[in-house]
């Protein structure tokens, strides 16, 4: 008797600088047909609050594209849209539309400088249109501003000792002695703002946004130190204001501190973006019909343990008892016990040494090439009756 066909359910991330997250599972399909295994594919991309999020989401609810003219990280119009789902009256905003690394050069990222207005231009542009639930993803941006360019776009004002309006970059929160809220958008005490934290860290610390994220963002260690100050002092003004300790919450981190300065002053809601999108995509569902996962981004190492999207999708399937593959651009070369934990078996993608523009370059190429092998070994282990719930 034939093995019945294994159900395998592909659920990546995005492959960052190279893949979508739904270019590389069809990618990890097409690797699959080709090994000739007796298998039934199903995809479903994942995303974790970071770029592609709002793609995905928007996709899955039927919404519909807004363009909107707003301000990138340095003032400068540009269009870009958000996502409205008429029948729930939902705005999904992507962070990085308005506000991302994707936006800039590398030449001229400045994180001292770099503001978040554009993405509250977006959320007041969705309030104005009637979103009563927003859904803000907030990965890949250039801002560690605390969130205060959204919120000054929103209403919200910094104002120094004797009473001026600052401008709301970074730069400049050493100067904030009081936060004015009686110009807040009259719309956003109606609506429910959730934001979705592509990562798991506190505001400030060794781990927090200025420390962890600045230097990705272009800041030196000079900066570094100067964008945890300000930060801090952000932190001590909105808790005298609304008594909502930006500092003691998770997910605060993420974005540059935007998540923590959204729940401070709006006491918005964050969550692990990863959990959410399975949840809110009914992930779940599929995991009810399926034999193993594969899942995976450019790296999987700690960081992905810190609310990565693969992390996500391999707890929900490990909870079920179903194995759980990895590829990546980039896997540690010493096993992982925390990985150990979620991951069955991680698998490098790439195909002998090359540069990392190279690796960009060849990561669709490598995903089939490994899904075929994977594939074909899955094949030689089905002979002895495997493609059972728990075994790879």
């Amino acid at each position: 008797m034939m093995p019945k066909p294994i159900r395998i359910l592909i659920a990546p991330n995005a492959y960052k600088n190279s893949l979508s997250a739904s270019d590389a599972a069809a990618a990890i399909r097409t690797g699959l047909e080709l090994s000739g295994l007796s298998c039934t594919c199903t995809c479903h991309p994942i995303a974790d609050g970071g770029d592609g999020t709002g793609t995905l989401l928007i996709g899955a609810f039927g919404g519909c594209l807004v363009d909107s003219r707003v301000e990138d990280p340095f003032g400068r119009s540009i269009m870009t849209s958000y996502g409205f789902v008429a029948p729930d009256s939902s705005a999904i905003i992507e962070m990085s539309a308005a506000s991302g690394l994707r936006l800039l050069s590398s030449d001229e990222l400045d994180p001292l400088r770099a503001s978040s207005v554009g993405t509250g231009q977006l959320i007041a542009a969705a309030l104005d249109k009637g979103a009563r639930k927003i859904l803000l993803a907030v990965g890949g941006t250039a801002t560690v501003d605390g969130g205060i360019g959204m919120l000054h776009a929103l209403g919200v004002r910094f104002l120094n000792a004797q009473g001026t309006v600052l401008p709301p970059i970074p730069g400049r929160l050493l100067d904030l002695a009081r936060i004015d809220l009686s110009g807040l958008h009259p719309k956003v005490a109606g609506a429910n703002l959730t934001v979705l934290c592509d990562v798991d860290n506190f505001l400030l610390g060794d781990q927090g946004a200025a420390a962890v994220f600045g230097p990705q963002k272009g800041a030196d260690p000079a900066m570094v130190n100067v964008l945890e100050s300000a930060l801090s002092h952000l932190r001590d003004i909105t808790l005298a204001t609304t008594g909502r300790d930006m500092a003691a919450v998770r997910y605060g981190g993420a974005a540059g501190g935007s998540a923590a300065g959204l729940y401070g002053i709006l006491h918005a809601g964050l969550v692990n973006g990863g959990q959410e999108f399975l949840r809110l995509t009914e992930f779940d569902r599929q995991l009810e019909r399926c034999d193993m996962v594969i899942t995976g981004e450019g790296s999987i190492d700690a960081q992905t343990l810190q609310g990565k999207g693969p992390q996500a999708v391999a707890a929900a399937a490990r909870h079920r008892g179903i194995p759980v593959i990895g590829l990546a651009g980039r896997i540690p070369s010493v096993p992982d016990a925390g990985l150990r934990e979620f991951f069955s078996v991680l698998l490098a993608i790439g195909n002998g040494p090359m540069d990392l523009d190279e690796a960009i370059r060849s990561t669709e190429a490598g995903l089939q090439r490994t899904a075929a092998a994977l594939g074909a070994m899955l094949a030689l282990g089905s002979h002895g009756g495997t493609g059972q719930k728990g075994k790879v």
